[in-house]
C-alpha cells in the first residue's frame, strides 16, 4: 500500500488543477478555503493561519490520492495489456476469400480494417480482434486471461471469436477482422481499467448531487454565521470560518466516492472480467434474477456419447457399425465423440476402405440428421423426431429408450438403417463443477436463477435438478429470452443474463447485466455490458458480490462521513463563541485546551481520516450474504457508531499533541 501511495503522488498533485475537481464540488469548495486561508495567512501571519492553511491543502491532496491510487493500479495493469499491442505483419487475403483464391499480401496489423481477411499459423500473433471462418487451431490466450491452459478456436459455432495479441500454437486459421485500429477488445480494456472512460453511475451521481446541495447549503449558513457573530459581537476571522465549512461538509465521502467506484471495476478485472461500464458494476449489486444459458455456461457443451443403447434384435456390433459409418460425415465434436466410442466395439467398419460410390450425409438443421448413402444401404443418425418420419414410424420401446436418456439431462439421437430403427446413442451434456453449491449461494443472497436451454422440457428439467437452478426455460428462441426478460423487468426486477452464442446476443443486451463469455462469439461479447474472460459463468457470483459491495461500501463510508461531523460540531462551535457566550463551554464535551487548538485539531483529523479510509475504499466492506434490514443494521452500528466515536478520540489525541505547539 505505500509503494501505491508513493506512486500515486504525482498524479493528486497533478489533480490539484481545479479544472480536475469541477466534477467533484466537495473538494473544490476545500480547495477554494485552502487559497482563501492560504492569503490570509500570508495577510495576517499567525500559527492556526498557516496550520489551517496546510492542513486544508493536505485535505484536497489526500482526497486526490485515493482517487490516484485507484487509478494507478488500472495503470499497471494497462502496461502488461499494452505489450500485447506490438506492431505485427499481417498475411492478407482477398477479401472474403481463401488463400487460394490468389495469395495474399503482406501488411502491417495497423493498417487492418473490418472486414479483412488474414492468415495465421503456428507461431504467428493473431493481429487483430476477429472471427476464424477457416480452419481450427490451438491458440495461446494467456496474455489477456492469465490462463496457460491453450485454446481450440474454430469456424463456425461460438467458439470462432479470437482476440488480438494472441498466438496461435498450431495449425492454421483464416481471420476476418472484426475491428479497426484502436477499436479492439484489449483497446478498450486497456482504456476501462484505466479509468479513462469510466462514467459516472446514476446512484453515483446522485450521491454527487447531494453532496454539492449540502455543501452549498452549508456555504449560505457559514457566511451567514459570519454576520450573525458580528451582531453578536463574537467576530470571526476568515481562517476560523472556513475550518468550520470544510468540516461541516461532507469531505470524507466526497474525496473517496470517485476512488470506491473506480476500485469496484478494478476488483472485476483483478478477477478477469471486463466491464465495460461502472453502471453495469453498480447493477450488479442490485440484481434479482439469473439468466444462465445452458450450453457452455451450466454445463461443458460438448456433448459426449456416453452409451449405445440397441432396441430388441439388434446387437451391438450391429448398433455400432452404423452409428459409426452415419458419423464419418460428423465432424462436430459429438460426431467425433460417437467415434471414439464405438471404438471399443468389434465392428471392423472402421477398417473398411470407404467405398468411392459412397455418399456422405451431412447434417442439416432442416432434416436434423446426418448419415451415408451406400449401395444399398442407407444409414441416418439424428434427431428422434426426424429419423422416426424418415423411417415411417416409431415403436413403444424407442419411444421409452428416448425418454430414458431424455429423462437423466442426456440427447437421444436414433440410428436407423431405411425402414429399420436399430437403437439410441446416449449424448451426454456434463454439468460443470460447483454448480450446485454456487446457485445455493446466490438463492442465500437472494437471487433467482432461471436456465435457459433449447432443450426439450425433460431433458431441461433433468439438468437443472442437477444443477440446481430454481426454474429454467425449456425449447427456448432468442425472442423467448427476450420476452423473459422484459417480464422480469416489468416485475421491476433487475436482470442478469450470462450467455456466449450468437443467438444469445439479443438478450445480452436488453439485460440489465449482460455477461458475455470470451470464448463465445464477437456479437455476444459486443451486446454484453461484461465479458468474463476465463469464460467461467459460475464467476457470475463474484460479479454480484462486488456489485453489492460496490453499493455497501459506498453506503457505509457515505454513514460514516456524517456521523463523523457530528463530533466536529462538538470541537469547532464551541472554541468559536466560548468567548462571547461562556455557557457553550457546557457543550466542549472532550476539554480541548484552547479554541485555537481545537479548530486546528478537527481540520487536521478531518485529513487524516481520508488516508486512513483509502484502503478500506480500495479493498471494499466485506460481502455476507444477508437480507437489507441486517445490512443496514451493521452499517449503523459499525460506521454510524464509530463514525461518532472516532473523531471524540481523535481530535482529543490531536489537541494533546497541537496543545504543545507555541502560540496555538
Amino acid at each position: 500500500m505505500n509503494v501505491d501511495l508513493m506512486g500515486a503522488l504525482p498524479g493528486a498533485f497533478r489533480k490539484l488543477d481545479p479544472r480536475e475537481l469541477l466534477a467533484t464540488p466537495v473538494m473544490l469548495v476545500v480547495e477554494i478555503g485552502a487559497a482563501a486561508t492560504t492569503v490570509m495567512a500570508v495577510l495576517d501571519p499567525s500559527t492556526m493561519a498557516v496550520g489551517v492553511a496546510i492542513w486544508l491543502w493536505l485535505t484536497v491532496l489526500f482526497g486526490n490520492l485515493a482517487e490516484s491510487v485507484a487509478e494507478g493500479r488500472g495503470k499497471a495493469q494497462a502496461a502488461s495489456l499494452r505489450a500485447l499491442q506490438q506492431e505485427t505483419t499481417a498475411r492478407r487475403l482477398p477479401r472474403g476469400g481463401a488463400e487460394s483464391d490468389g495469395g495474399y499480401d503482406v501488411v502491417s496489423s495497423t493498417s487492418l480494417r473490418v472486414g479483412d481477411v488474414v492468415l495465421v499459423e503456428a507461431g504467428e500473433r493473431i493481429p487483430g480482434d476477429g472471427d476464424v471462418i477457416e480452419g481450427v487451431a490451438s491458440v495461446d490466450e494467456s496474455a489477456v486471461t492469465g490462463e496457460s491452459a491453450p485454446v481450440i478456436r474454430e469456424s463456425g459455432g461460438d467458439r470462432s471469436a479470437v482476440t488480438g495479441g494472441t498466438v496461435v500454437l498450431s495449425d492454421r486459421i483464416v481471420v476476418r477482422i472484426t475491428s479497426d485500429p484502436g477499436q479492439s477488445f484489449v483497446d478498450r480494456m486497456i482504456a476501462l481499467v484505466e479509468g479513462s472512460e469510466r462514467q459516472r453511475t446514476p446512484n453515483e451521481i446522485a450521491l454527487n448531487v447531494l453532496l454539492g446541495s449540502l455543501t452549498a447549503i452549508f456555504v449560505v449558513v457559514v457566511v451567514s454565521l459570519y454576520f450573525v457573530a458580528d451582531y453578536s459581537d463574537a467576530h470571526q476571522p476568515v481562517v476560523v470560518l472556513t475550518a468550520l465549512l470544510v468540516c461541516l461538509i461532507p469531505t470524507t465521502i466526497g474525496a473517496l466516492l470517485s476512488a470506491i467506484g473506480i476500485a469496484g471495476m478494478d476488483r472485476l478485472v483483478r478477477r478477469n472480467v471486463l466491464a465495460m461500464s461502472g453502471r453495469a458494476v453498480e447493477a450488479a449489486g442490485d440484481v434479482d434474477v439469473l439468466l444462465l444459458d445452458k450450453t457452455g455456461t451450466i454445463t461443458y457443451g460438448n456433448r459426449q456419447a456416453s452409451a449405445l443403447l440397441p432396441l430388441d434384435g439388434v446387437t451391438d456390433a450391429e448398433l455400432a457399425e452404423a452409428a459409426l459409418l452415419s458419423s464419418l460425415a460428423d465432424e462436430t465434436p459429438e460426431g467425433r465423440s460417437i467415434v471414439t466410442l464405438v471404438g471399443g466395439f468389434e465392428t471392423g467398419a472402421e477398417r473398411l476402405p470407404q467405398p468411392p460410390e459412397a455418399v456422405l450425409v451431412q447434417f442439416s438443421a432442416t432434416t436434423r440428421m446426418s448419415g451415408i448413402d451406400l449401395p444399398g444401404r442407407e444409414i441416418r443418425k439424428g434427431a428422434a423426431s426426424a429419423v422416426t418420419a424418415w423411417v415411417g414410424g416409431s415403436n413403444a420401446q424407442l419411444d421409452a429408450l428416448v425418454e430414458q436418456v431424455s429423462s437423466t439431462g442426456g440427447t437421444p439421437l436414433v440410428v436407423a438403417e431405411k425402414q429399420r430403427l436399430l437403437g439410441v446413442i446416449h449424448l451426454k451434456d456434463v454439468v460443470k463443477e460447483g454448480m450446485r453449491e454456487r446457485f445455493d449461494e446466490m438463492r442465500a443472497m437472494g437471487i433467482r436463477t432461471v436456465m435457459i436451454t433449447g432443450d426439450n422440457a425433460v431433458t431441461a428439467r433433468a439438468i437443472a435438478e442437477e444443477a440446481g437452478v430454481d426454474d429454467f426455460l425449456a425449447e427456448a428462441t432468442p425472442e423467448d429470452k427476450l420476452a423473459l426478460i422484459r417480464k422480469e423487468q416489468e416485475g421491476g426486477r433487475m436482470v442478469a443474463m450470462c450467455g456466449d452464442g450468437t443467438n444469445d446476443a439479443p438478450a445480452l443486451a436488453q439485460a440489465d447485466v449482460g455477461v458475455a463469455m470470451n470464448t463465445g462469439t464477437t456479437a455476444a461479447k459486443e451486446a454484453g455490458n461484461m465479458v468474463d474472460l476465463d469464460s467461467d459463468p459460475t464467476k457470475l457470483i463474484e460479479v454480484v458480490e462486488i456489485g453489492k459491495q460496490l453499493l455497501i461500501t459506498r453506503g457505509a463510508l457515505t454513514t460514516f462521513s456524517v456521523a463523523n461531523d457530528v463530533a466536529k460540531y462538538f470541537a469547532i462551535l464551541p472554541a468559536m463563541f466560548v468567548v462571547a457566550f461562556p455557557q457553550l463551554d457546557v457543550l466542549n464535551v472532550m476539554r480541548l485546551s484552547s479554541p485555537e487548538s481545537a479548530i486546528l485539531s478537527a481540520v487536521v483529523f478531518n485529513a487524516l481520516v481520508i488516508v486512513a479510509l483509502i484502503p478500506l475504499s480500495l479493498r471494499g466492506v466485506r460481502y455476507t450474504p444477508s437480507s437489507a434490514a441486517d445490512l443496514l443494521r451493521r452499517n449503523l452500528l459499525i460506521y454510524g457508531v464509530g463514525g461518532l466515536i472516532a473523531p471524540f478520540v481523535g481530535i482529543k489525541l490531536l489537541d494533546l499533541v497541537i496543545s504543545l505547539i507555541p502560540g496555538v
